[in-house]
């Protein structure tokens, strides 16, 4: 079957590299691509938000399915406009990505469907936000209620903080429209984890579980980012755990979903946190984590182009996932200055050598071509992605292909996967 993908990050070249080893893959291509996922796909000079160019591609080349890497395109309707076109896709529809696209309408849908989560406030004027911050104190958290490529959540250890972060998001617009409305709710204590299931509208079958690191620097110091790497399985959460996350979460989720007449397709992340009275739901997300989707991709050992056709066609109930033993661990090489400015256009050396360690793939996330070198073009540039027997030894290959790459411009945190380190010494 001919297959497109959507999008240009880490994300995307995981799904490529994954789906092109399918003996059901035919042609594969990506839009828009970047300098790695060109060795697996031909590449499609298509913004991902444009999506009549990309509706117009897939029935002028025999699409057989469409897999949407990003949010921005589902929330545009990207998927139902391909239906009406009579194409097949792995994604929400626009009135299912809601669930991300509005963190205001996930929280009510959250209350409304009894699905556990932290106590909540939403906002359209700054006055209001800054009196309810005042009532509850801190700590506390503050989040824009649309779309900010993940950037959009500030923890808040004081009021004053919260009030700033207020001040930046409704008043200095940092995040745009996305701030037009704000959810501020309870800081909750635990460990965090992201959870992942495919749906087919009926059916949710869970994948692996994976917990990522988001702020910047080691310790988990520094600003938020989109992912500095991430590790999988989650030892924090047990089969025991998966199941009540299942029965509690996912299941009321699918059922809720299709009682508000938008019934959910694609994959659903939850990112959670694992508190003392259980798992509780900070956000969904319609569409593959990254860096999560790299070591998911890593330890998916069934047919992950059956799956995903199964999920957009209705068919998951068919489906049996089968996974590697291994741990598989990715950790991110960013631009210097990343979440903050940066350079592109810097030339990164020595991938070839770093590919070479064993059960290590170097994952590209923001690169391009200069004739034969390869160009940092983005904030997060590589993802270092390794299996091992153990976190530990998964640790130990990534860093050393980490090692081997010669690029100068960028950095990456050096403790990638230290829960997991410490859980099992």
């Amino acid at each position: 079957m001919n297959v497109l993908v959507v999008g240009a990050g880490g994300r995307e070249h995981a799904l490529c590299w994954a789906i092109s080893k399918s003996p059901k893959c035919g042609k594969l291509y990506c839009a828009p691509g970047n300098a790695g996922i060109a060795v697996v796909a031909d590449l499609i000079d298509i913004d991902v938000e444009d999506v009549p160019a990309l509706v117009a591609f897939a029935c002028d080349n025999q699409i057989d399915l469409v897999v949407v890497g990003p949010e921005a395109p589902l929330v545009l309707g990207l998927v139902n406009d391909l239906a009406a076109a009579g194409i097949k896709a792995f994604g929400p529809t626009r009135e299912a990505a809601i669930l991300e696209g509005s963190k205001a309408f996930m929280k009510d849908f959250f209350a409304k469907y009894d699905i556990p989560t932290a106590d909540y406030g939403r906002f359209t004027e700054h006055a209001d936000a800054v009196a309810y911050v005042e009532e509850k104190g801190a700590p506390i958290v503050v989040k824009a209620s649309g779309l900010a490529a993940g950037k959009g959540v500030i923890l808040c250890k004081t009021e004053d903080q919260a009030i700033e972060a207020l001040d930046q998001i409704m008043v200095d617009r940092i995040f745009g429209h996305a701030g037009d409305e704000v959810v501020i709710e309870e800081f909750l204590d635990g460990e965090e984890a992201s959870f992942f299931a495919l749906v087919d509208g009926k059916t949710a079958l869970p994948l692996a579980s994976a917990q990522d690191h988001k702020a910047a620097y080691d310790g988990d110091a520094g600003p938020n980012t989109g992912g500095m790497g991430a590790y999988s399985p989650a030892p924090v959460v047990t089969d025991a755990l998966a199941r009540e996350i299942m029965e509690t979460i996912i299941q009321p989720t699918l059922q809720g979903m299709a009682a508000e007449g938008r019934p959910y397709t694609g994959v659903l992340y939850a990112g959670l946190m694992i508190t003392e009275e259980g798992p509780k739901t900070l956000e969904f997300n319609v569409r593959f984590g990254d860096p999560e989707c790299q070591v998911l991709m890593a330890r998916w050992d069934s047919d992950v182009l059956a799956a995903l056709d199964a999920a957009a066609g209705g068919q998951l109930a068919d489906i049996r996932l089968s996974w590697k033993e291994d741990t598989a661990m990715v950790v991110v090489m960013a631009a210097n200055g990343y979440p903050g400015p940066h350079v592109n256009g810097t030339e990164i050396k020595r991938l070839d050598e770093a590919n070479q360690v064993d059960d290590v793939t170097v994952l590209h996330s923001g690169t391009t071509t200069d004739g034969h070198r390869i160009l940092a073009a983005g904030g997060r540039v590589l993802g270092v992605t390794a299996l091992g027997e153990s976190i530990s030894a998964a640790q130990t290959r990534a860093y050393e292909a980490v090692d081997i790459v010669d690029w100068p411009d960028g950095f990456c945190r050096r403790d990638i996967g230290w829960r997991a380190i410490n859980r099992a010494d």
